[in-house]
């Protein structure tokens, strides 16, 4: 669940009554790390990124599952890390405070199986594994820091649902704070995934350094176009792979507070919806025309936006930017949006695990 435009934490006893099919547990050390034998109860998938901390707490129910508590809030874990290398002091203790309010939901909501996993953030500081260690001192939570194929893997799981019936190969990505994956899904639909990629671009990681800045909308839109070359750039091995493949563009699903936001901004909403926005699919030139009307405005103009506000305004462009390079990538008529990914997949993986087992 979004962050308020404000900033405030969004939390609810009961967010919604979701039933969303069973998956296989991902392949390649995306279950849970070690199976135990207990009945299903109540699942627990914390997720945190270069930019958020996430919780998901559900209960099994038939052959899904039903949400019965979330948290998420913005934290910038990431903050500094392109120029430091390592975890700020500040950054993470606004982690640190977040993940003790997961704790106490935990504990709160009797979670029988819990997975909770770290990003981009982790992966890359120097200091990421003592940062990991200072939270299973101080909340308890044993932070899993997974790599960028493991994130890949689960995100397509949460999301993949959503992806438009047809045939031919798919592309589903993942736009984080401090990396993007992008995954090919082959031609057949019951098969896996034929390719997959990581930049280390994200809303964060890019923002920080390629700045968005400039004294007027020309100069905006020339930072604007250096993030865009310089996404390119990390883009082009994929694209070389792609290519080789002979791989075809067709179907596009994003998941990600960039998609999810410019989907919000595309109908006009006044504050965000998840039920009007997970699943919905946009028109990629409207996509692309929200992303240039961005790239032209200042920080104090993107912060009035509604759907945006003064917690996103000075990241969203970041986030356009690669989105707009991904459309490049495999330029597709429309773009199917997810408010769902990594915390789906672990649930789905968590109790495929469970049913497997009991």
């Amino acid at each position: 669940m979004p962050a308020a435009a404000d900033g405030r934490v969004v939390e609810t006893d009961v967010v919604m009554t979701e039933r969303a099919p069973l998956l296989p547990a991902p392949q390649g050390g995306d279950g849970p790390a070690s199976p135990a034998r207990r009945p299903r109860g109540t699942y627990a998938a914390l997720d945190l990124g270069t930019n958020n901390c996430r919780l998901l707490i559900a209960r099994a129910e038939g052959d899904g599952f039903v949400v019965v508590d979330a948290f998420s809030r913005i934290v910038r874990l990431g903050e500094g890390l392109a120029a430091s290398g390592r975890l700020g002091e500040t950054a993470m203790d606004r982690a640190v405070a977040a993940l003790a309010i997961c704790a106490d939901k935990l504990k709160r909501r009797n979670v029988t199986l819990v997975r909770s996993v770290a990003t981009e953030a982790c992966r890359r500081a120097a200091n990421g594994r003592a940062f990991v260690e200072r939270v299973a001192a101080e909340t308890g939570i044993r932070l899993e820091i997974i790599s960028a194929e493991q994130e890949a893997r689960l995100a397509v799981s949460g999301c993949r649902a959503l992806l438009e019936p047809g045939p031919g190969p798919a592309l589903v990505f993942d736009i984080g704070g401090g990396s993007t994956e992008l995954v090919l899904l082959e031609d057949d639909e019951a098969a896996g995934i034929g390719d997959w990629f990581s930049a280390p671009w994200g809303v964060v990681s890019l923002s920080e350094s390629v700045p968005h800045e400039g004294a007027d909308e020309a100069a905006l839109r020339r930072a604007y176009a250096a993030m865009r070359a310089e996404v390119a750039r990390a883009f082009a091995p994929f694209r070389d792979a792609l290519a080789r493949a002979g791989a075809t563009p067709g179907r596009l699903l994003g998941t990600s507070g960039t998609v999810t936001t410019l989907a919000s901004l595309h109908l006009g909403l006044a504050s965000y919806d998840r039920r009007q926005i997970d699943g919905l699919v946009v028109p990629s030139d409207a996509m692309r025309a929200l992303s240039q009307r961005l790239a032209g405005m200042t920080v104090p103009a993107r912060g009035s936006l509604p759907c945006i506000g003064p917690e996103r305004a000075d990241l969203v462009v970041a986030g356009c930017a690669i989105l707009e390079s991904i459309l490049d990538l495999w330029p597709a008529a429309r773009v199917s949006v997810a408010d769902r990914g990594i915390r789906e997949g672990i649930l789905r993986a968590l109790m495929a695990h469970e049913r497997v087992d009991a």
